[in-house]
């Protein structure tokens, strides 16, 4: 049976092409047929979780967590700022001080180890594929204009005044759409983005997102009185709702440290993970590998038919520059430095661009409307932003935050001309997993969300980028219980896995 399942995957994969690759089935079924001796021993005949049942509920598990603001739906009643303070946070017998060196803050058992082969990472199986392709560096794309036409203001307000003589009548729905559609118009006028966060503090009871609003509006006009009568009041709220938030964070994290090494369950996933942390960071850039595609790659070293160098090159990075931190950085003592992060970067883009990799640019790029800081700037800010991260105000941030800003600040320096993003995700990662958190997956199908919330993070709100970045962490601590709870004896049954569409039923 396992033969027949082993035979059937690589003929959807596309073996059948390559007579050189029986003798990788003959040591795929034998690797399936030790595992499977070894699952059998450990849970017992009637669970034998499958590699496509794992799989599948990492995409069903991302999809069925709730949204970051439904979970917080609650009445905060106590007014008061939430001022960032010196906390001490207590994990086993060790208690962790943040205004320490985060490099010395976490002692190493107390890091999220991917429990990675402990092969050389720049071993000779791990050639570059051929030459890379000719391609441009800088994508040139025109600016947009952020300004608003005459006629669009006009029609915007009679939209807004319409909206509100809508929600005066108790007719909502309609009143929403128009407080949409004026929005849609004129994005930053102050009164269009007050009055629609009130509608939604009303209708919706959504605090976080009419705290939103009003530090948009305050943002382009700093003395609206409405708006700041509104954030003064909003404000207090929203941020006992993010302390509440990271606090099950810690919990979370907590109860996954809590679980062995040596479980095997714990060190599976942590493999699995891997291969979906990989696909889903290449896929955000636009690489369009499937999943075992590119698990094919990391496991085999072979090329995969019909797909491009550069994008075979894309994920050999990636896989270098996560063995790097796992086997390196993780286990640094000292602060961070520039050269850690060019390091990073180098391994990112070591094959796809071995001419560039930690490199700093050094002419002018133009990211869709955001242009980066000039190429003179951008050392210096890379300083400024080394420097930050090693400061007392930014140790004493809850882990989450610390990475979430780390990520954000390199992604809008953008100090090389390409890799910026999977660079600073791996960064992040880096953060989280020293504080005992697992690498963060980014899912590629929340690639417009993740865009969205770094262009309010633009605007003046770095909020939402934070709460994207959580509720990501939540998700992937959740999938990680997950799979040790149901291997240590729950009942796995069926697992649900989206295909282009189609909902496939795993049976257990």
């Amino acid at each position: 049976m396992l033969l027949r399942r082993s035979l059937a995957q690589c003929n959807k994969e596309g073996y059948e092409s390559h007579a050189t690759n029986a003798v990788s089935l003959f040591l795929v079924f034998s690797c399936g047929l030790l595992s499977s001796l070894v699952l059998v021993s450990l849970f017992g005949g009637n669970f034998l979780p499958t590699k496509e049942q794992l799989t599948a509920r990492l995409d069903h598990s991302f999809e069925s967590v709730p949204h970051f603001d439904e979970a917080l739906v609650q009445v905060v009643t106590e007014s008061y700022p939430y001022e960032y303070q010196e906390r001490s946070r207590k994990t086993g017998d060790e208690v962790i001080n943040r205004s320490q060196n985060r490099a010395l803050q976490t002692p190493f058992h107390l890091g999220f180890n991917l429990e990675l082969d402990d092969e050389p990472i720049d071993s000779e199986k791990k050639q570059r594929f051929s030459s890379v392709p000719t391609t441009e560096l800088i994508r040139l794309e025109k600016h947009k204009s952020s300004k608003v036409s005459t006629e669009n203001k006009a029609e915007a307000q009679a939209s807004l005044h319409a909206a509100l003589d809508m929600w005066e009548r108790r007719k909502l729905e309609k009143a929403m759409k128009l407080f949409q559609h004026a929005m849609l118009l004129d994005p930053k006028e102050p009164d269009i983005l007050t009055r629609y966060g009130e509608f939604l503090e009303e209708y919706e009871y959504d605090i976080i997102g009419a705290d939103h609003l009003y530090a948009k509006a305050l943002h382009s006009s700093p003395s609206h009185s409405k708006a700041l009568q509104n954030r003064e009041r909003t404000l207090p709220l929203v941020d006992e709702l993010d302390k509440s938030r990271l606090l099950k964070l810690d919990r979370l994290r907590d109860e996954l440290m809590r679980i062995s090494d040596a479980n095997h369950a714990l060190r599976r996933i942590k493999k699995e993970a891997y291969f979906h942390y990989i696909y889903h960071t290449a896929g955000i850039e636009g690489n369009t590998m499937t999943l075992a595609q590119t698990r094919s790659i990391l496991e085999t070293r072979m090329a995969v038919p019909g797909k491009s160098i550069l994008e075979h090159n894309e994920i050999l990075g990636l896989d270098a520059a996560l063995k790097f931190i796992n086997q390196t950085l993780l286990h640094r003592i000292g602060q961070v430095t520039l050269h850690d992060i060019l390091q990073i970067h180098q391994k990112v883009m070591g094959y796809a661009d071995p001419d560039q990799c930690g490199q700093i640019r050094t002419t002018q790029v133009y990211v869709g409307s955001h242009i980066p800081p000039a190429a003179y700037e951008v050392r210096e800010m890379l300083q400024d932003m080394v420097d930050w991260l090693n400061s007392e105000d930014a140790l004493r941030l809850h882990p989450v935050e610390y990475a979430s800003l780390a990520h954000y600040k390199l992604v809008y320096i953008h100090p090389f001309y390409d890799g910026n993003g999977r660079t600073a995700r791996l960064l992040m990662n880096w953060f989280l997993m020293q504080s005992g958190y697992p690498p963060v997956m980014i899912r590629k199908q929340e690639r417009m969300r993740y865009y969205e919330t770094l262009e309010n993070a633009n605007e003046g709100d770095v909020r939402p980028f934070i709460r994207f970045i959580a509720e990501c962490t939540e998700q992937t601590l959740n999938v990680y219980l997950w799979a040790t709870r149901e291997a240590s004896g729950e009942i796995l049954g069926s697992a649900l896995e989206k295909d282009n569409g189609r909902t496939i039923i795993m049976g257990g």
